[in-house]
């Protein structure tokens, strides 16, 4: 198996994560932070931090010099991080050391770095958005559609009350909807550039220090944190644990979508449904699966990433070399769970037929909440529990219908509305015109 499913020749369709894979690949980083690099000689060429003509000279060089990050290897391995190398690189390739010596002025490895790492979390943010949007849109219609489509809720895995399958879509949608929600503040306040030196005091740079990050923040269209964040991660694990988030409301979806198309059940009907490679009859659901499987991976790796926040001192190598191993596969984890929840969720549609007949099952036992609270009316509460459990008792040991024992001892009550389904949903149908509506509003006036 590779070493990770993301980018494998067997898996990586399966656990595809689209574009988003593109941003965590070797050509990637490296591309990241010579775009840093320039956009920082370029502020401090304005600022007359290094000469005019040597900051044009980097930020052109910045956009035409290729790195090849095979050449960066052996000075990572000796280094501990790729900067060094990469800016002896690019000096080289610039061919021209009057302005090259002004590369990474007063910059530290870690400034570099991490403000690259938000160019492209930035940009893998913006994917996972769309295809979350893409998700909530379609379980929206969903939701609308079958506003008032009774089914079976279950509660420990077995049958409750009615409710309908338009609100059980709106209670997938709805996570999704307030994340997607959580995303200005989100860019706002976590993806930020990281301008402070060697130690985090920004001596090099002198007194323009606050002025030059603060440039730098505008050049790259990224936040001015007003300090050093080299040992304090909160930034990267606020975003981590939203995407975390992400995975664990698209992998309650798969749990979901697992059980109602298991046997026995079968009240949904998934499109794209996986084979078996000896059982002809089964319709494996694979996209539910891979969500699952997603969410229990990033929910592992950010306890990682949490150890991974606790920094000695000014700089601690071993903390953020166990960054660098958990947090790609967290953002691909998120990434490719949003991927494949805007397939699955496209093609989910529902079996009433099946949902009718599960909740026409059970001796109508679904409806003793209702039957409780009907002989409430007239009776004390505790009274109409115990009489509802003692009816459910014979319904069971004679194999009668509980509406037919109503209709024997209760002629008066309403018996054809107390066993209506669509009768019992309560709020259910409003909530789900509700969650399509928010989606739609949301549509209209994205920052909502």
């Amino acid at each position: 198996m590779a070493a990770s499913v993301f980018d494998s020749q067997l898996y990586g369709d399966l656990f595809t994560s689209g574009d988003a894979g593109r941003l965590f690949t070797d050509s990637a980083e490296v591309r990241a932070m010579l775009l840093v690099e320039g956009a920082l000689a370029k502020v401090q060429g304005a600022a007359g931090v290094i000469p005019a003509d040597s900051a044009a000279a980097i930020s052109r060089a910045v956009m035409e010099v290729q790195v090849d990050p095979s050449n960066l290897r052996k000075p990572t391995g000796q280094n501990g991080v790729p900067v060094p190398g990469l800016v002896s690189a690019f000096r080289a390739e610039m061919n021209a050391p009057e302005h090259a010596q002004y590369v990474h002025w007063g910059a530290t490895s870690q400034d570099i770095m991490d403000t690259g790492l938000m160019l492209r979390l930035r940009q893998a943010l913006m994917l996972i958005e769309a295809d979350l949007l893409s998700t909530a849109q379609s379980l929206a219609k969903l939701a609308d559609a079958h506003a008032a489509l009774p089914m079976p809720a279950r509660t420990y895995g077995q049958h409750a009350t009615p409710t309908s399958f338009g609100a059980v879509a709106a209670s997938w949608g709805a996570p999704l909807l307030a994340l997607l929600q959580e995303l200005p503040s989100l860019r706002d306040t976590c993806l930020l550039v990281s301008l402070s030196g060697a130690a985090g005091t920004a001596a090099a740079l002198g007194a323009q220090s606050a002025d030059l990050r603060a440039e730098l923040a505008k050049a790259l269209s990224l936040g001015d944190p007003g300090r050093s964040w080299h040992t304090d991660r909160s930034p990267v694990l606020r975003i981590a644990d939203w995407m975390l988030r992400v995975n664990l409301a698209l992998g309650k979806i798969g749990e979901d979508c697992t059980a109602l198309v298991q046997t026995g059940i079968g009240e949904l009907v998934l499109g794209g449904s996986g084979s078996s490679s000896t059982m002809p009859q089964k319709q494996n659901p694979v996209a539910p699966s891979v969500l699952i499987a997603l969410a229990r991976q990033n929910t592992a790796l950010m306890s990682v990433l949490h150890s991974a926040s606790m920094h000695q001192h000014q700089r601690d190598g071993a903390a953020w070399f166990s960054e660098w191993l958990c947090l790609p596969q967290i953002v691909l984890a998120s990434a490719s769970a949003a991927r494949v929840s805007r397939e699955l969720s496209a093609g989910i549609t529902p079996n009433p037929d099946t949902m009718h007949s599960a909740l026409n099952a059970g001796l109508d036992m679904i409806h003793a909440e209702a039957l409780s609270f009907a002989l409430a009316e007239t009776l004390p509460r505790p009274e109409a529990q115990a009489i509802t459990k003692t009816l459910c008792k014979e319904a069971a040991a004679t194999d009668t219908p509980l509406r037919a024992l109503v209709k024997r001892d209760y002629p008066k009550l309403d018996s054809a509305a107390l066993f209506d389904a669509g009768q019992q949903l309560g709020q259910a149908p409003t909530e789900a015109r509700r969650f399509a509506t928010d989606v739609a509003a949301s549509l209209a006036d994205p920052a909502s």
